[in-house]
């Protein structure tokens, strides 16, 4: 009889949670994300213009739309997790609301922008509660990753990005028996042609744009929890690399058909022959992963709990 109690409570509870959301909750969600976005309209619009002036962070308006996709394609795991408010979600919120007070109060915009994405988080662990909040944590981390860095951490990135670039560049050319010569950050091939690799060269579009496009994958692979950080991590040598293939390339151009030729493909077409070139390094990755490393068990199942009965004891 009780067991009879404890199979109909458990499946009361479950068609409960599959009716949907309450009326209450999702009230409070809507009133709470208006009233957010409301506050925080101005640093939105402040960052939509940053993606759009700025082509290092131009890949940055398509992590807020990835973001959505993803919580689309974990809707059926959502809607299994319990629902309920969960206080310790206020800490993030106090915290957000910090960050957002230091930004405005020492003009530092990133700390305002960091501030929308952690309050995004807060949010969720408030309203919905723990169980939704452990489910999306990786797509809420990923929200970060649509806010440009700071000025202080883009200074330090871009000079030696470019630096590195120069570098790896005439040392690819002079392997190819390419004669080539650098002073600073020109390339002169050839003594006669020069190529200067300014900032805008420098390779930090593609770094940002990579991490994304790792992140991303990293997501939807069905690997080790290590195997996703070491994708993740690759993809900021990857972009190195590809950037170095990128000034290889124009080099070339310069070299055999014109500089107008040449500075065409590096601003036009480079980008996206360079995109898919990295996402086969990704899978060539895994693909190597797969072939040192012996096979696991299912990651994602070690998450789920399953709850089996105990055969009845005989007397």
């Amino acid at each position: 009889m009780s067991d009879a109690r404890v199979h109909h409570a458990t499946a009361k509870t479950s068609a409960d949670m599959r009716r949907g959301f309450p009326t209450g909750l999702v009230a409070a969600t809507v009133v709470l994300v208006g009233i957010t976005l409301w506050s925080y309209w101005g640093t939105i619009d402040d960052l939509f213009r940053e993606w759009q002036r700025n082509e290092d962070y131009s890949a940055g308006q398509l992590v807020p739309l990835v973001a959505v996709f993803l919580v689309w394609r974990e809707r059926k795991r959502l809607r299994q997790c319990r629902l309920g408010p969960c206080w310790w979600g206020l800490i993030l919120l106090l915290l957000a609301q910090a960050g957002r007070f230091f930004g405005l109060l020492f003009v530092f915009e990133s700390a305002e922008r960091y501030s929308l994405a952690l309050m995004i988080a807060g949010l969720t662990l408030t309203v919905a509660g723990w169980q939704v909040f452990r489910r999306s944590f990786w797509i809420l981390s990923f929200l970060f990753l649509m806010v440009p860095f700071p000025g202080q951490i883009h200074n330090r990135l871009n000079g030696p990005l470019q630096s590195m670039s120069t570098r790896g560049a005439v040392f690819l050319l002079e392997a190819f028996g390419v004669r080539v010569s650098q002073q600073g950050n020109v390339i002169l091939l050839d003594g006669r042609i020069e190529m200067a690799v300014v900032e805008a060269c420098s390779g930090l579009r593609m770094l940002t744009a990579f991490i994304i496009v790792g992140a991303f994958i990293a997501y939807m692979i069905r690997r080790a929890r290590w195997q996703k950080a070491t994708l993740l991590l690759s993809s900021i040598p990857v972009a190195v690399v590809c950037n170095m293939l990128r000034l290889v390339v124009t080099a070339f151009l310069f070299l055999m058909a014109s500089s107008e030729v040449a500075e065409k493909f590096f601003h036009d077409f480079a980008g996206l022959v360079m995109m898919p070139a990295a996402v086969l390094i990704m899978f060539g990755e895994l693909w190597l992963l797969d072939k040192l490393v012996l096979p696991e068990d299912d990651p994602e199942r070690k998450d789920e709990v399953v709850i089996r009965a105990r055969p009845a004891a005989r007397h």
